[in-house]
Formats: C-alpha cells, sequence, structure tokens
C-alpha cells in the first residue's frame, strides 16, 4: 500500500512561507530526488498557483543546475489539484480531482506504485483530520518570520508523532521525518 507523505517546508516558528524558506542547491537537490520517487503529488489552486512558477525554469533555465533539475522533476511528477474554483489547467502533468479529498487520497492509496506526496497546506491539514497521512517530512528552516500562516491550525484531535529520522543541510535547515504513533 501506499504512504501518503506530507512534505513541507516551514520556518523555525512553524510558519508555510514559500518566501522565508533559505532553498538552495543541496535542498533543490534533495526536492529533486524525492519527487522522482513519487507517484504524484497534491495540490490546492492556491499552491498550484505557487509552483507553476517552476514552468518558467523549463523555457528560461536559470545558471543554478539544481533549479533546473528541480523544475524538470516538478514538471514531470502528475499533479493532482484539489479546487472548488478552478475549472482547468494548461500544465501536462495536472488534472483538476474530480472527487472529495478523502475519496481520491483512500482510492490512491489502494493502488500499487509510489507514494503520494502531499505538498498543500491546506491539504495536509484537511488529511491530519481524516488520518489519512502516514509519513510527515517537515523542512524547518533557520528562519524566524514573524507571521503568516502555521502549518498546524485548525485540527481536529491531539496527534502524537513518533521521529524516524533526521536530515541535517549544511545550510542550517533540517528534515524532521514523523509517523503517527500508534498506541
Amino acid at each position: 500500500m501506499k504512504k501518503v507523505i506530507a512534505a513541507f517546508n516551514m520556518t523555525l516558528d512553524g510558519y508555510c512561507d514559500h518566501t522565508a524558506g533559505l532553498p538552495d542547491e543541496e535542498i533543490h537537490q534533495h526536492y529533486t530526488e524525492l519527487l522522482g520517487q513519487g507517484e504524484a503529488i497534491l495540490y490546492g489552486r492556491t499552491t498550484y498557483h505557487l509552483m507553476e512558477f517552476w514552468r518558467t525554469f523549463l523555457e528560461n533555465p536559470s545558471e543554478e543546475k539544481s533549479m533546473n533539475d528541480f523544475a524538470k522533476a516538478i514538471d514531470k511528477i502528475p499533479k493532482i489539484i484539489f479546487s472548488h474554483t478552478l475549472k482547468n489547467v494548461d500544465w501536462k502533468s495536472a488534472t483538476i480531482a474530480n472527487r472529495d479529498l478523502k475519496e481520491t487520497v483512500l482510492e490512491l492509496k489502494q493502488q500499487s506504485g509510489n507514494d503520494i506526496f502531499i505538498g498543500s497546506r491546506s491539504l495536509i491539514i484537511q488529511l491530519m483530520n481524516l488520518n489519512l497521512i502516514d509519513q510527515y517530512q517537515i523542512c524547518i528552516h533557520p528562519v524566524v518570520a514573524g507571521n503568516g500562516l502555521p502549518l498546524f491550525e485548525n485540527i481536529n484531535d491531539r496527534t502524537i508523532l513518533k521521529l524516524v529520522k533526521t536530515k541535517t543541510f549544511t545550510g542550517g535547515a533540517v528534515i524532521l521525518y514523523y509517523e503517527p504513533k500508534t498506541e
């Protein structure tokens, strides 16, 4: 059975802000490799639109190879978009979900293949409340943003997690790998 993995970046003070992190070559390489191991990534409308930024690197490559490689990886992985307002997408590897989040994730988990990633804060919160996340890969950047959207907000129940692994980057970011603790 596939795992559903919440892979997300946040600041040291717990906020989600893609402009506050400090992505470097090493972090881009990590996420390029991670995306290469996935079956699909789930996005909400807002994050999907933010990720469209990477399409520009396909047409006009950067001088930084790691950014170009990440752009290719994000372009390649199938993206399933959950939105009540978005009616169509023009990214070839993206589709709009035709069922609700819970149904879609439960069906994906039953299929054979690689893991499913969740790349949107709103979807992480929803799936956490449904107890459908198998692993959290939270990359904490050594930045205090001071404000923004907290990653864990409006959570229904207390969730106890077990730390199963860590990965430290030379730039100071740390990925904490957690799995829900079963009692």
